[in-house]
This record gives C-alpha cells, sequence and structure tokens, in this order.
C-alpha cells in the first residue's frame, strides 16, 4: 500500500534499504494484488442474515484513491431484512463535500444494472436500481426493489472514492 514518503535531508547518505522502502516498494504497491476485506450488509430497519450466502470485498489503495468491489451471492437461508441496503466500505470515504458513483448489477430472474453511491464522509454505500422495469426512477435496494432476490441471486458493486486518510 502505498505511504507518503518520508522528508530528506540536504546531505544525507542514502542506502540501498532506503531506496527500496521508498521507491520500489511503493511503486509495486500500485501493481499487487488487491487486497480482501469482509464486507458488513446492514439494512435501514432490519439488518439482512447472510447465512449460507456469501459476502466478499477487495479493493487497491493507491494514496488515497481507493479502487474496489463487493460480491454478496445469496443463500438458500439467507435472510434479506428489511429497509434499503447498505454495504461496508474498507476505509472511510473523505469529507470533501462530495458523492461517489460507481457501478453496481443485480442479478436475478432479471439483471438490472444501477449504482454505487457513496456519500462524503461516509463508511458504508448503497446500491440504487429503478424501481420496476417500467419506472425507471432509483431507489436503494432492497428485498423486492427491484427484485425479490433468492438463492444463487448476487449483487456487484464497483466503486472508486478518496478515502479520509
Amino acid at each position: 500500500m502505498t505511504f507518503t514518503p518520508r522528508t530528506w535531508v540536504v546531505g544525507e547518505v542514502v542506502g540501498a534499504a532506503t531506496l527500496n522502502q521508498e521507491i520500489r516498494d511503493q511503486f509495486n504497491s500500485m501493481f499487487a494484488a488487491w487486497t480482501a476485506y469482509t464486507p458488513t450488509w446492514t439494512a435501514s430497519t432490519t439488518n439482512p442474515v447472510l447465512n449460507d450466502g456469501t459476502l466478499t470485498g477487495r479493493y487497491m489503495k493507491i494514496g488515497r484513491i481507493v479502487i474496489g468491489e463487493v460480491i454478496l451471492t445469496c443463500g438458500a437461508s439467507t435472510t434479506y431484512g428489511s429497509g434499503a441496503w447498505s454495504f461496508s466500505l474498507p476505509s472511510a470515504a473523505a469529507s470533501a463535500g462530495f458523492s461517489a458513483l460507481g457501478s453496481a448489477r443485480m442479478i436475478s430472474t432479471d439483471t438490472w444494472h444501477g449504482q454505487a453511491s457513496i456519500n462524503s464522509g461516509a463508511s458504508t454505500f448503497q446500491v440504487t436500481f429503478p424501481t420496476s422495469s417500467t419506472n425507471t426512477r432509483s431507489a436503494n435496494a432492497s428485498q423486492g426493489t427491484p427484485a425479490t432476490l433468492a438463492s444463487t441471486h448476487s449483487i456487484r458493486a464497483f466503486f472508486v472514492y478518496e478515502s479520509a486518510s
């Protein structure tokens, strides 16, 4: 993971270990494998319970830029709670007066294309989809909006945002 480089001192003798840490290692981190994280799935009224479903996340952080994805695959005994769903981010978003958008896809009986929405300073994001096949206004995803999820159905979200640190 990249980090803030050190401040160099005039006349400092720089050895191979310092150069490797400050230059090579930072450069290599931008080409490393993404870091896995376990997102939390919550709802505005009653939280869902994953049970035999899977929820995975991974991200790459370069400076304060975070690029990531979350994949929810429902299981036979997954319960969906009630209210709008949220998923945790790998690190909190910057409080810079912005909202970031990513892409989202719900695969159920039909496939729905939507957005991942991250508010300024947030530690979670929501996915929004058209509310139905005849109403293209967006709403935060929940059980039944835009579709009723069941075993093997999934939600995938991709996002890019500025982290708080």
